[in-house]
């Protein structure tokens, strides 16, 4: 009970002779069983206390790269969009805007997102947001933003910056941004996110 194996067995981490040994010493020892199960649970409790919830923009964009990886296997040829810049205007993402299957959507939930281009240093993604975009902080990737259609506010730091169809911000790194959608319609931007 000293060697650590029991909480090894109860993380499922132990080899097949281990595991043998240890329910072997369960059948004979019920002290060994109360142990086992103490140890599940406090495991159980430590997982539950150190939950987070996650950022309601992850599964769209785990979505979205399941969609690209069926298109690209489905024979789609992959593309490379534009950078993103100041000078971007919609008109340069039209090869991928006119797409049908790249459309808004009839209906979605909070988020909802394409990616048009991957590469190991760049992805570019047509997104739609109706509400909002959580907080978050980039360390290792820029992120810039085209509005498309509709309109938001961005919040760098302490920094509001109102955006509207047309409209590019790039987001620096290591500061907290958080974006609020502030039209009727939801906001469509081209999202890119670039390796620092």
């Amino acid at each position: 009970m000293e060697s650590g194996i029991l909480e090894t067995y109860a993380m499922g981490v132990t080899s097949s002779s281990e595991s043998a040994e240890v329910e072997e010493m369960i059948r004979l020892h019920s002290e060994v069983c109360l142990e086992v199960e103490k140890i599940r649970k406090a495991l159980e409790q430590y997982a539950f206390d150190h939950t987070k919830t996650p950022s309601p923009a992850i599964k769209p964009f785990l979505m979205a790269i399941i969609d690209y990886s069926e298109r690209i296997r489905n024979g789609e040829t992959p593309t490379e969009p534009p950078a993103l810049h100041s000078g971007s205007v919609p008109d340069d993402y039209s090869f991928w805007l006119n797409r049908s299957d790249l459309a808004t959507p009839s209906s979605f939930g909070d988020f909802h997102a394409k990616i048009i281009g991957y590469n190991p240093a760049v992805t570019t993604a047509i997104v739609w947001m109706r509400y909002m975009a959580p907080p978050e902080v980039h360390h290792n990737e820029y992120e810039k933003f085209l509005v498309l259609e509709g309109s938001c506010e961005i919040e760098i730091g302490t920094t509001v910056h109102k955006l509207s169809t047309g409209d590019f911000l790039s987001i620096p790194l290591h500061i907290t941004h958080h974006l609020r959608v502030t039209s009727p319609i939801p906001c469509k931007v081209i999202l890119q996110r670039c390796a620092a």
